[in-house]
C-alpha cells in the first residue's frame, strides 16, 4: 500500500512516518507534503493508495481537498487532526477514518487495515496499451499515462517511466477510452486525473499543468471549456 502523508507540520510527518513503519504492514511511504496544493499535485504524479491528511493547512485545506478527490484515482482517506469538529463532514466525504492527535499506533494500524480492506473490495480493471520501444512490443498501463502526442505518423505515450510510440492515432485512442483520456489540442490527449490546472500566457494561448511532467501542452480554445468543467467538478 501507498501512502501519501499531508500535514502542515514537519514533527507530525516525522511521527506518521514512524508509526507506519511499526504497522506491521506492507506500506510503501509514497511522499510527503506540507500543504494542501502540494498534496493534490503529489496525488496526480504518485497516485497513493492511502492519504493522511491533515485539515489546516496552507492553501487548500484538508477537507476541500478531499471534496475535491473524485474518479477511479481517488487515495483512501484517513484524517489526522488535532479537531473534533469536522468528523462528520470527513465522513460524509467517504474517509475510512478521523483520528486525533496525537495519533496513537493502535488508531493508526487499524486505520490502515480498514483502508486496506476497501481497497481490496474495489473492482480494480487495468487497462493497457500496447506500443514498441526500440523495436519490441511492449504494453504499458494506462494509469501509468501521463499524456499522449501526436507526431507526423505515430503517437508518443509520456508515462512515468519513459516513452512509448503507437502506432493507433489519437482519435481511436480517444474512440477507445471515452472515460479515461481527454483531448487538450487535436494533437494531445490526457487522463483526466493528471490534470492540476491551467497557465494563461500573455498572447492569451493557455497552458495544461500535468502532474507527473514539468511537460505543459497548450489548450486549444475548442477544448478549454470541457477542461475547466473537468478541473471545477475534480
Amino acid at each position: 500500500m501507498r501512502v501519501l502523508i499531508a500535514d502542515d507540520e514537519p514533527l507530525a510527518r516525522a511521527r506518521l512516518a514512524a508509526l507506519l513503519d511499526e504497522c506491521g504492514e506492507a506500506v510503501e511511504i509514497a511522499g510527503s507534503v506540507g500543504d494542501g496544493d502540494a498534496a493534490l499535485a503529489a496525488i496526480a504524479e504518485t497516485q497513493p493508495d492511502l492519504l493522511l491528511l491533515d485539515i489546516n493547512m496552507p492553501g487548500l485545506d484538508g477537507v476541500t481537498l478531499a471534496s475535491r478527490l473524485a474518479g477511479k484515482e481517488r487515495p483512501q482517506v484517513v484524517f489526522c487532526t488535532a479537531y473534533e469538529n469536522h468528523a462528520l463532514q470527513a465522513f460524509e466525504l467517504g474517509a475510512v477514518d478521523y483520528l486525533l492527535k496525537p495519533v496513537r499506533l493502535e488508531r493508526l494500524r487499524e486505520a490502515v487495515q480498514r483502508a486496506r480492506q476497501r481497497l481490496a473490495a474495489l473492482p480494480r480493471e487495468t487497462s493497457y496499451l500496447f506500443g514498441r520501444l526500440r523495436g519490441e512490443q511492449v504494453r504499458i498501463a494506462l494509469d501509468e499515462v501521463v499524456c499522449l502526442l501526436a507526431e507526423e505518423k505515430y503517437v508518443v505515450v509520456q508515462h512515468r517511466g519513459g516513452q512509448l510510440l503507437l502506432e493507433e492515432s489519437l482519435r481511436q485512442l480517444e474512440e477507445a477510452y471515452p472515460d479515461q483520456l481527454i483531448r487538450l489540442h487535436r494533437n494531445c490527449l490526457v487522463p483526466p486525473q493528471r490534470l492540476l490546472g491551467l497557465k494563461t500566457l500573455g498572447d492569451g494561448r493557455v497552458l495544461a499543468r500535468l502532474g507527473g511532467t514539468e511537460l505543459m501542452p497548450e489548450v486549444s480554445r475548442r477544448n478549454l471549456p470541457a477542461v475547466r468543467k473537468l478541473l471545477r467538478m475534480s
